[in-house]
């Protein structure tokens, strides 16, 4: 749920990259973080341990207006890509406001992005969401790779409900914004 800041006059609202490991949730953030004004954002932090990462940043951008004279911050999140890391990713969904899974387009990877949705919509509904009521958008990331899932497979497979969803080359940057701007758009919508 969304915190409003009353002293700031700002609501902010948590977006989760959620996706199986090493699909391209860390090189979203980083890539948003590099590309976001400095002095729009706050620091990049790094929670680690010796075996799992979460990422996390917050940045308020200027070009999406104000809500009932609010600015509107969001504080971006990855999860732990490894599903053995349940009890991290279930903490971090804790108050979320919009969805951004993050497939790895690769045939190999099948599995693991299936499997990365479906405890996805397990852990959700742990919390009381239905992610067909919520901001959701799916990034098909690593597109530039010569063995990947056409968009048909990977919308039957991941895709049922027909949310937004956006090919990606998180490393260049391709359709990381896209991404970004869907779900913020779909936060405010929300909100208002």
């Amino acid at each position: 749920m969304s915190m409003i800041n009353y002293a700031s006059r700002e609501i902010n609202c948590k977006i989760v990259y959620y996706g199986p490991g090493l699909g391209g949730k860390t090189t979203n953030i980083e890539y948003v973080y590099d590309k976001v004004a400095p002095n729009t954002r706050g620091k990049l932090i790094s929670l680690a341990t010796e075996t799992e990462r979460t990422l996390f940043f917050d940045f308020l951008p200027v070009d999406l207006g104000t809500i009932r004279g609010f600015k509107t911050r969001f504080h971006l999140y990855t999860v732990p890509g490894q599903v053995y890391y349940n009890a991290s990713r279930k903490l971090i969904l804790k108050g979320v406001d919009g969805i951004v899974f993050v497939a790895d387009s690769q045939q190999e990877r099948h599995d693991a992005n299936v499997e990365a949705m479906h405890n996805l919509y397990d852990n959700l509904a742990e919390h009381g969401h239905d992610p067909r009521r919520m901001p959701f958008v799916i990034q098909y990331n690593k597109r530039d790779l010569p063995n990947v899932l056409s968009l048909e497979a990977l919308d039957q497979a991941l895709n049922p409900t027909s949310v937004p969803s956006f090919e990606a080359v998180g490393t260049r940057g391709i359709g990381v914004f896209d991404t970004l701007k869907a779900v913020s758009k779909q936060v405010i919508k929300q909100l208002s």
